[in-house]
């Protein structure tokens, strides 16, 4: 087993890998060879992959949270093994690899994401399990109803957009989003890399809703061929209990549909009861879960 920084030329690797361990991720092979190529800026972001045999058996990601006004805070992301190469080592030396880079960048707490069975893993390195996060399914024949808009609310594409009009309504709806470390401190240019930039983004399906000329609700569509993610849906607070976030949802998943989408996949944290209550009347079934866990490195 060999533990190295990860390559572009890698993509192909992770992303199988990625559809064994995860098959309701969705990210593809040119937009994961970006990620590692072209890291999001600011954010100190590496990932380490393990390789057996000229394999990629495992990942790890490791970066600063550069999207919280929460200060020394950092992120091990997505660490997964081949089920075939569990129980080895692999694992750990992974985890050991992605702290041993965060702690000189002077992080001392740490948020990762593990699966229901690897918690024991979890703890047993450290980390206590925080929140729970719902990974869930639509399947898009047939697609769900589509609700007609009220007077004076416009449907657009995001393709049509300024980009600074939805990440003003992005930074506005996420202020509040349930999670472990608040989500005030995204600029511009971390968000157009991860959003406006992102190769995933389907910016004809993707979908805003706009009310007096400001975006006020979206949805925001990441495709891999038939597959797609439902990256962030939101409203701004002044608009919501009007059914707008619903709304850009159903159209962004009609507007996919169209274009060849078959399945689509999104996750929201089990504290977030508006959204949930959105997925269930548009019809998505859980399909997994993960626990975020926290640590403090010393």
């Amino acid at each position: 087993m060999r533990i190295r920084v990860a390559q572009p030329d890698d993509a192909p690797g992770v992303v199988a890998l990625r559809a064994t361990v995860h098959p309701y991720l969705v990210r593809g092979v040119e937009s994961t060879r970006k990620m590692i190529a072209e890291p999001p800026p600011g954010e100190d972001w590496t990932a380490f992959v393990a390789e057996v045999d000229g394999r990629v058996v495992g990942w790890v990601s490791a970066e600063r949270i550069g999207t919280t006004s929460a200060a020394n805070v950092g992120g091990i992301n997505l660490l997964h093994v081949h089920p075939e190469h569990r129980r080895r080592g692999v694992g750990t030396a992974l985890l050991t690899a992605a702290t041993d880079y965060l702690r000189p960048l002077g992080i001392r707490r740490v948020r990762a994401m593990a699966q229901p069975d690897a918690l024991p893993f979890a703890r047993h390195h450290g980390y206590e399990p925080s929140r729970e996060v719902r990974y869930s399914a639509l399947d898009l024949n047939p697609t769900p109803a589509l609700p007609e808009p009220p007077p004076g609310v416009r449907l657009h594409p995001i393709a049509d957009l300024d980009p600074h009009l939805l990440y003003v309504a992005d930074v506005a709806s996420a202020v509040d989003e349930p999670g472990d470390v608040p989500v005030d401190a995204k600029s511009y240019e971390s968000w157009q890399y991860d959003v406006w930039d992102n190769l995933g983004l389907d910016k004809t399906s993707s979908t805003a809703v706009e009310v007096d000329g400001a975006v006020v609700a979206f949805s925001l569509v990441k495709r891999d061929g038939d597959r797609m993610w439902s990256d962030y849906t939101g409203s701004v607070p002044a608009y919501r209990g009007r059914g707008l976030a619903r709304l850009a949802k159903a159209a962004a998943l009609h507007r996919a549909a169209a274009n060849g989408v078959r399945i689509a996949y999104t996750s929201n944290d089990e504290a977030n009861a508006p959204m949930l209550a959105i997925n269930a009347r548009l019809g998505y079934r859980p399909v997994g879960s993960q626990w975020s866990c926290l640590a403090e490195l010393t």
